[in-house]
C-alpha cells in the first residue's frame, strides 16, 4: 500500500451555537433541517445519518465526554467532479453535530471545492437563527 498526500491537509469548519441563538431543540431537528439543504442541491445527495452517541455507547469500552448528550453525522456527497481515483479516499462528504448542555456545534473537514465549502458553510450558518438579546454587543 502507498501512502500519499493529495494537495495539502484540510482544515476543520467549526460552529458553536448557543441553544438560545437558535429555534432548533434536538440533533435529530438539526439533521433534518440539513438533510432539506443537501436535497435542495442539485449537485448532492443524502446517503445516510450515523448515530455516533448510539454507536460509541453500545461499545463495551466506548468512551463519551460526559457533555455530549447527542452526536450524529450526516453523509452526503456532491457530485462535481471525479477527476482521480485518489479523490475517492476524501468523499463523500460528513457534518457532524453535537449536542452539549447549553450548545450545539456543527463542524465538518474542508472540501476541496470552495463552492462546497460556501454551501455547508451557508446550511450550518442557518442553523443559528435567533437573534440574542445581548445589549453589550
Amino acid at each position: 500500500m502507498q501512502q500519499s498526500l493529495t494537495r495539502e491537509s484540510y482544515s476543520l469548519f467549526s460552529l458553536e451555537i448557543g441553544k438560545s441563538e437558535t429555534t432548533f431543540r434536538s440533533v435529530e431537528q438539526i439533521l433534518n433541517h440539513l438533510k432539506s439543504c443537501i436535497e435542495a442541491d442539485s449537485a448532492a445527495t443524502f446517503i445516510a445519518v450515523f448515530d455516533h452517541y448510539a454507536h460509541t455507547s453500545a461499545l463495551p469500552n466506548g468512551q463519551i465526554h460526559e457533555d455530549i448528550l447527542a452526536a450524529s453525522n450526516i453523509v452526503f456527497c456532491f457530485g462535481f467532479t471525479l477527476p482521480t481515483p485518489q479523490a475517492m479516499a476524501v468523499r463523500p462528504r460528513s457534518i457532524g453535530v453535537v449536542e452539549l448542555p447549553e450548545s450545539f456545534h456543527i463542524t465538518f473537514m474542508e472540501a476541496p471545492m470552495p463552492v462546497a465549502n460556501t454551501a455547508m458553510e451557508s446550511w450550518a450558518r442557518a442553523i443559528q437563527n435567533r437573534e440574542t438579546n445581548d445589549s453589550s454587543a
